[in-house]
């Protein structure tokens, strides 16, 4: 589709740059010297550069130099947790919940939530990730901070059982108010936190929720082997298998991490009624010591889509997506012992179109298209790290880096340009978080919000 010049001014053009495209089997291609057109937050063409040269636009943007991508998206993520970075290092998993971060969360304000949540904002747009999946507590203000900044989120208020019916109606309560909040790029879950923090009566009541309402549930499932096991001596099922008797998987659900999925929950999965997707953050499984990851290839050969993920950086200390997807590709190598999965190509289709299925936005982003919402990034390939390109998708993969990202745009607005925010005052959200921490951090009362006990 080439527009003509005789239309009214396009909102934004980019041109001269490479894209990555996906032809009608979903394989990844690139276009040179190609320019990207937009309109009212939409990609209207992809057309070259000599073909949008004469077409008005009330902005141009040359990006010689520069590959375009779909926008990344982190597939599951505690945004607000940003703020506990580094706090609780080098500790097993139920350490690490039940003597710092459930002690300090117990701590957490409206405010404290909020400004987390900003300044993760502003690190994922700088890495080249526009669209996020969040769950978290006091997701009001985390949608308040979506709004601002021009992000897109999927965000889900969590609760436990312990927190009793309350819990499970003020996650409904803000999925159902927040819907389609900040123009539309906020969409919403249900939050259950995990089978073994949420009961099955609970989980049931959720499913039935889910199913009245048309929202998709977003919770930790099978997060580690240790996990699985247990729930198998305690219930003689796994927590994949919860799931399907609660009613869980006959709705549209996204599991985060899913490293403790065993070949008895494939056939579960693959018979589910709802769309099953699973987010994988392999950085925090490295530092975990978690001896299995997410098995990717398994899932991928039953249609279940794995999309990129980081968690909260309160476990492993980053909201970068472009490192996890050089990640994944190398952990599916070495856990499969087979240097050919998983491929850059691979690795690129999980980061666009698969992670954008996983969050429910399959139709609308996670490919650079006529008709999808115009969330693009631009990563400058010029730098010495990223000389010479022989396999472009192995460069943007395995060579390129979140800092390599110059521009972020989202529904057609620019959001990053030349790698200054334009929507968050960073030093700002620094001095007022700063201000608040110890507070936030005291673990002195000796209370949790839960206890972790598989």
């Amino acid at each position: 589709m080439t527009p003509s010049a005789a239309d009214s001014p396009a909102d934004l053009i980019i041109s001269a740059c490479t894209v990555l495209v996906h032809d009608d089997q979903e394989r990844i291609g690139f276009e040179e010297d190609a320019a990207i057109v937009v309109r009212n937050g939409v990609v209207e063409a992809v057309t070259t550069t000599a073909g949008a040269a004469d077409l008005p636009a009330a902005e141009r943007l040359d990006a010689r130099g520069q590959v375009a991508l779909p926008g990344l998206i982190n597939c599951h993520t505690h945004a607000p947790m940003v703020a506990l970075r580094g706090l609780a290092e080098d500790l097993p998993t139920q350490e690490w919940f039940n003597d710092v971060v459930w002690p300090v969360e117990s701590n957490l304000t409206e405010k404290d939530v909020e400004l987390g949540a900003r300044l993760a904002c502003a690190e994922m747009i700088r890495a080249g990730v526009t669209c996020f999946a969040d769950h978290y507590f006091a997701m009001a203000a985390v949608a308040d901070v979506v709004a601002d900044c021009g992000m897109r989120a999927l965000l889900g208020e969590a609760y436990f059982s312990s927190q009793g019916p309350e819990g499970r109606e003020r996650s409904l309560e803000f999925a159902l108010r927040h819907r389609g909040f900040a123009d539309g790029r906020v969409t919403t879950a249900l939050a259950p936190h995990s089978p073994y923090t949420v009961g099955d009566t609970d989980l049931a009541a959720t499913a039935r929720l889910a199913g009245e309402h048309g929202l998709p549930v977003h919770l930790h499932a099978a997060e580690n082997r240790d996990q699985t096991e247990a729930s198998l001596a305690r219930h003689g099922v796994t927590p994949i298998e919860v799931l399907e008797r609660t009613g869980i998987l006959d709705t549209d659900v996204l599991l985060a991490h899913g490293t403790g999925i065993v070949d008895r929950d494939l056939p579960v999965l693959e018979r589910a009624a709802g769309s099953a997707a699973v987010a994988t953050a392999p950085r925090g499984y490295l530092k975990f010591a978690w001896p299995d990851t997410t098995p990717v290839r398994a899932l991928r050969d039953i249609g279940v889509d794995v999309g990129l993920a980081t968690d909260g950086a309160a476990s492993n200390n980053s909201l970068d997506v472009w490192e996890s997807m050089a990640l994944t590709s190398l952990v599916q190598k070495s856990s499969e012992g087979d240097p050919r999965w998983l491929t850059s190509r691979q690795a690129l289709h999980h980061a666009t179109l698969q992670s954008a299925r996983a969050v429910g936005l399959g139709d609308s982003v996670g490919s650079i298209a006529p008709g999808r919402r115009a969330d693009i990034v631009l990563v400058d390939l010029t730098g010495p790290h990223t000389q010479p390109v022989h396999d472009l998708a192995a460069t943007l993969v395995h060579s390129a880096r979140s800092a390599d990202v110059r521009t972020t745009i989202v529904d057609g607005r620019i959001l990053m340009r030349d790698r200054t925010l334009l929507t968050i005052d960073v030093p700002a959200v620094v001095r007022e978080l700063e201000e608040r921490l110890p507070a936030l951090v005291d673990r002195s009362h000796g209370r949790r919000i839960q206890d972790y006990d598989t």
